[in-house]
């Protein structure tokens, strides 16, 4: 349905209500055999109860959904408008990787050291504005602001991933551990897919909001849209003219969408900062002093 819903203009099509009807009464099913099932739940109700779970599972949708997003937003980005060969977008966009594994390895040893929630929110507050500068991209820029970018967010991301698998499995007891887990990599990679489908539709959607308004100065009685300040091969008088400016509208108006998208992540990123408040790190007992010498004195 998300990923159909934009070509076949959503709820005007009967195969979007089919899908839509399907994903409801499956989901509702799904709600309904949770909550009565007895001992051969599909979801262990216990999961529900443990309120670091539920919240960690919540960023971690989040942090599936801007990685993933991203990822598959700026390969279409950077072959489609900025016409990067597939090898050179690879080499572009794998510093996001190197980022992450870097920031895995300098975390590890903070996370007995540190509370686990402030290397979180400096791993959010990092993808935030890692976002924040991919809203700042343009068609005449090179590579270095994508590079910079995929850096500096793949290392916020790999701050939030091992704090967040700690805080959400330490309240689990062991029987449903392999449970939560599993649940855990399941919503990321929910969130990865559900987050493409509803990125990939609202680029398309605002790529024609933004071409209607883009286009609605392009007209001869318009002395900016005539020449000099109209370029060959740009003209409103030739079909070809017409054809190359109607491109290079479209290219534009596509490029102002994905900056729409890249800010979209940007709020995601920091809305979900509040939720850490939530987040409660596991405490060890305090440690009880023996009585066996107080006793012996005693007797003595």
């Amino acid at each position: 349905m998300l990923d159909r819903g934009e070509l076949k203009d959503w709820f005007n099509s009967s195969e979007i209500w089919i899908e839509a009807t399907i994903a409801g009464l499956g989901f509702y099913l799904f709600l309904v055999h949770t909550a009565t099932a007895e001992g051969r739940s599909f979801l262990d109700r216990e999961l529900l109860t443990s309120v670091n779970f539920a919240i960690g599972t919540v960023l971690m949708f989040a942090g599936g959904l801007i990685m993933t997003g991203t990822l598959a937003l700026l390969s279409t980005m950077l072959e489609n408008l900025m016409n990067y060969p597939a090898m050179t977008t690879g080499f572009t966009t794998m510093p996001r990787a190197v980022g992450g594994f870097a920031a895995m390895f300098l975390v590890a040893p903070l996370i007995a050291r540190i509370d686990n929630r402030l290397i979180i929110l400096f791993g959010f507050l990092l993808t935030a504005y890692a976002m924040w500068q991919m809203t700042q991209f343009s068609l005449q820029m090179g590579m270095m602001p994508v590079i910079i970018s995929g850096l500096v967010q793949g290392f916020g991301l790999g701050c939030t991933q091992v704090p967040l698998n700690t805080l959400a499995l330490s309240t689990l007891p062991p029987h449903i551990l392999t449970q939560g887990t599993a649940i855990r990599s399941l919503m990321r990679n929910l969130g990865g897919s559900i987050g493409i489908s509803v990125l990939v539709s609202q680029l398309a959607r605002n790529t024609q909001v933004v071409h209607a308004h883009l286009v609605e100065r392009l007209r001869p009685d318009n002395p900016l849209a005539q020449a000099p300040f109209l370029p060959a091969p740009f003209s409103l008088s030739t079909p070809d003219g017409i054809a190359a400016l109607n491109a290079e509208v479209t290219r534009q108006a596509a490029m102002i969408s994905y900056i729409d998208d890249f800010r979209l992540m940007m709020l995601i990123a920091l809305g979900v900062l509040p939720l850490l408040l939530l987040l409660r790190t596991k405490r060890e007992p305090p440690m009880i002093q023996s009585t066996a010498p107080v006793a012996a004195s005693a007797n003595d």
